[in-house]
């Protein structure tokens, strides 16, 4: 049956109600009417229904919120106007001298039913009417007495006193009014219930109870099928009470405007049966727990109600709906503290307790989430609204919601190990993430160079390509994403990518051997080589920033860089030695000495080389002009000690000459290109000017620079380049070997830095002549006299 009802309720005659109870007892309903009249007296409930008194604190009868909406099989009113039996008497009194004072009809009924508001009357209609209590003489003046209910205030006026009543409690003591002395019947309670006429359903219920109660303990052990029966009704209609309240509490966040009213004998009712908990016949469990499950319940409504679109249809289909949770929880949160919490007394904690059901409702929720969260942004979207936003101002420190959290915990309730699912989850996403983008680097490499044979670009006068910022961009944007949530991730992140990055040196080596194999014996290659040389070389000093949190990682890539580094230098140095090999061997020689053309071609190589060098960044650009300073070096010298070719008639002096302006041209180009093996330098000078003395016996004098500069420089060294001067052998050979030997030992022969081996690692071709060797005194038995 609705209790919505457009004609103001009307009382029962005291004739009606003297012929429904017989003339014997007062009927159930005239008991509860005479139990307002006895409000004020009563200070306590005895066993036998005296009543009770809590504490109080404020006047919960005061709050005028809005007037109900309609709704099928219910009747609500506003605060302002609903006058509980859970009311004082003196509140009623003062409505009924108003309701008196503006000439409002009365009926025939006791004159203390005048303290009924609008609220109880439309209940007690609505009773009545479901009871089929009534004749057609009352309705008939029900219809008459309709036009007559004024409005009491302006809406101005009301809307004031609705402001100013926004901002009192709920009084925390109240006054249970007399119980019937004989019940309504159950099923005539059950229907109170269902109509949400919660005060008089009680009041019958606690009358029911105590007749339950009698009948126990005069019953004794032997109980009989009816107090059986009558115990199992008692529980029925206890549980139907519990569920509807329940329904109430779980609706009232979504409805306020209608079940705000009903909150006040819910609190009343729970706060009544909290105190009862030890008594026979009531519900087992606390009422004050169902309440928080009820509230619960609610929020767990609320949560699934937030849109949620499939994430095959919207790629931010997780960042859309967390962020419209957030600001349904803060507007539910704003409601429940602007208006649901002043229907409670302030002992239930009302804010408190639906803070807390969201936190571990919405941890519940995200639960279900993470199962459906597979993909990185997905995940990162779903922690950093966990650790970060969910506790920001934007959600739990909204100012809105001040200063109420300030003694709340702002942290969500999650399952066991939720954040750290979450976590590992995020970083092996992170790790299939860097690895598809590195193999990435390498198809995009292949696709805009490798394949078409482009040219690498330039940048700032340097040979580079992008793979260096592009990965270190992704690292960079990995680790400020994971910082933004918290220091722990962002270091497991910036782990996990150099872990993964450390396979990257020879994953891109292999690649680009693969696809630039065709393109060795084309420029191209060369500067590929030298592109990726200062590519690594950038990126592993971008990383190098990552040193301090994750030390092993960082030391572990830096060894993978530097080795493919050293081999694509090596490869380089292999390529160039290819190439100026033909001309080298040649140096030393007849032709040589008559022709320039393998110089010039050995110059212009290293020239080319001199310009490739310059496009390599330091500090590989001297470190590779030194390796193949050495390598020319070691060379062109060690042409001088194979044995190819002796100086006759004087040519060596134009052999020394041309060794000299060669060595000058070299060491000039090798200067240019920042080598760092100063050193070689003097190599060639030196022994030019042991070459181009004319006289054989001046050599001796100038043996001195080189082997105080290359101490590696021995005596088998010397014979090749006596040979080469045309001096093959006699007395004077001698004396300049054994003038050598004794330079050794003075000077500490084998000492010097042992880095700077030059004639140490040139191979030195035997010479066959046996004479050559032979000591001087030996040549005197070769004489025809001997």
């Amino acid at each position: 049956m609705s209790r919505t009802m457009d004609k103001p309720a009307e009382t029962l005659d005291e004739d009606q109600v003297s012929r429904k109870s017989n003339g014997k007892t007062p009927t159930r309903l005239q008991s509860f009417k005479n139990s307002f009249r006895r409000v004020a007296e009563k200070s306590l409930l005895s066993s036998g229904g005296k009543g009770s008194k809590v504490t109080p604190k404020a006047d919960a009868g005061s709050q005028p919120p809005p007037s109900p909406s309609p709704s099928s099989g219910s009747v609500t009113s506003p605060l302002k106007n609903m006058r509980s039996p859970f009311q004082k008497k003196e509140e009623d009194a003062a409505d009924a001298a108003s309701q008196k004072s503006k000439g409002l009809t009365r009926s025939k009924t006791d004159p203390t039913m005048a303290g009924f508001s609008t609220s109880s009357m439309k209940s007690g209609e609505s009773l009545r009417r479901s009871l089929k209590i009534g004749t057609k003489k009352n309705k008939d003046k029900s219809s008459r007495d309709e036009p007559l209910v004024p409005v009491s205030e302006s809406p101005a006026e009301e809307r004031k006193e609705e402001e100013e009543a926004a901002c009192e409690e709920m009084e925390e003591e109240y006054t249970l009014p007399e119980l019937p002395h004989t019940p309504l019947s159950v099923m005539q309670i059950s229907k109170l219930i269902e109509m949400e006429v919660l005060e008089e359903a009680y009041l019958n219920l606690l009358a029911l109870r105590r007749e339950f109660q009698q009948e126990q303990e005069h019953c004794g052990q032997d109980s009989s099928m009816e107090l059986a029966k009558k115990e199992k009704d008692l529980s029925l209609l206890y549980g139907d009470l519990r569920n509807k309240m329940n329904a109430i509490v779980r609706d009232s966040n979504s409805l306020p405007s209608r079940n705000k009213g009903l909150l006040v004998p819910v609190a009343r009712i729970i706060q009544e049966e909290e105190r009862r908990a030890e008594e026979w016949g009531g519900l087992p469990g606390s009422w004050m727990e169902a309440w928080k499950e009820a509230v619960a319940e609610g929020v767990q409504v609320k949560v699934k109600s937030v849109h949620l679109e499939p994430r095959e249809q919207n790629a931010s289909w997780l960042a859309v709906h967390l962020g419209l949770l957030g600001k349904a929880i803060v507007e539910d949160l704003e409601k429940v503290k602007r208006e649901l919490r002043w229907s409670y007394p302030a002992s239930f904690k009302v804010f408190s307790t639906y803070v807390k059901s969201y936190h571990r409702v919405v941890g519940q929720h995200l639960k279900k989430l993470e199962v459906q969260v597979t993909e990185q942004k997905d995940l990162y979207a779903l922690l950093d609204w966990i650790i970060k936003r969910y506790k920001s101002e934007r959600i739990m420190g909204s100012p809105s919601l001040q200063p109420d959290m300030e003694d709340e915990s702002a942290e969500l309730q999650l399952e066991d190990d939720l954040l750290k699912q979450l976590k590992d989850k995020y970083c092996c996403r992170v790790r299939e993430d860097m690895r598809s983008s590195l193999d990435r680097v390498v198809e995009l490499e292949n696709e805009e160079f490798w394949r078409d044979c482009r040219p690498p670009e330039k940048d700032e006068d340097f040979l580079n390509s992008q793979i260096d910022m592009d990965i270190w961009t992704k690292v960079k944007g990995n680790a400020v994403n994971a910082r933004d949530i918290d220091a722990q991730l962002e270091q497991r992140v910036i782990s996990t990518c150099l872990e993964e990055l450390k396979q990257f040196p020879k994953t891109f080596e292999t690649g680009f051997r693969r696809h630039c194999s065709a393109l060795r014996p084309q420029p191209h290659w060369t500067e590929y080589h030298i592109t990726y040389i200062n590519s690594f070389t950038a990126l592993q000093q971008h990383m190098e920033g990552y040193r301090d949190s994750c030390p092993q990682e960082v030391e572990g890539f830096r060894q993978e860089v530097k080795s493919l580094i050293d081999r694509l230098l090596l490869s380089l140095e292999d390529q160039f030695k290819e190439d100026v090999k033909p001309y080298l061997r040649r140096m030393m020689t007849r032709k040589w000495l008559t022709n320039d053309d393998d110089f010039k071609q050995l110059q212009s190589r290293t020239q080319l080389l001199s310009q490739h060098c310059s496009l390599v960044r330091p500090p590989h650009s001297q470190e590779f002009a030194g390796r193949l300073h050495y390598h020319v070096v070691k060379e062109y010298i060690g042409q001088l000690m194979k044995n190819n070719y002796s100086c006759k008639n004087r040519k060596h002096e134009k052999a020394a000459a041309k060794i000299r302006e060669q060595w000058a041209e070299l060491r000039d180009l090798f200067e240019d290109m920042h080598s760092t093996h100063e050193w070689l330098n003097s190599a060639g000078d030196d022994l030019s000017n042991i070459i181009g003395q004319r006289n054989k016996s001046d050599i001796k004098n100038h043996l001195q620079p080189i082997v105080e500069h290359y101490p590696d420089f021995s005596k088998k060294h010397l014979v090749a380049v006596l040979y080469f001067r045309g001096l093959l052998r006699g007395r004077e050979h001698q004396l300049i070997l054994q003038t050598l030997t004794d330079l050794r030992k003075k000077l500490g022969a084998g000492g010097g830095d042992k880095s700077q081996v030059l004639f140490g690692d040139m191979q030195v071709t035997v010479n066959t002549d046996c004479l050559s060797n032979l000591p001087f005194s030996c040549f005197g038995f070769l004489l025809p006299d001997n």
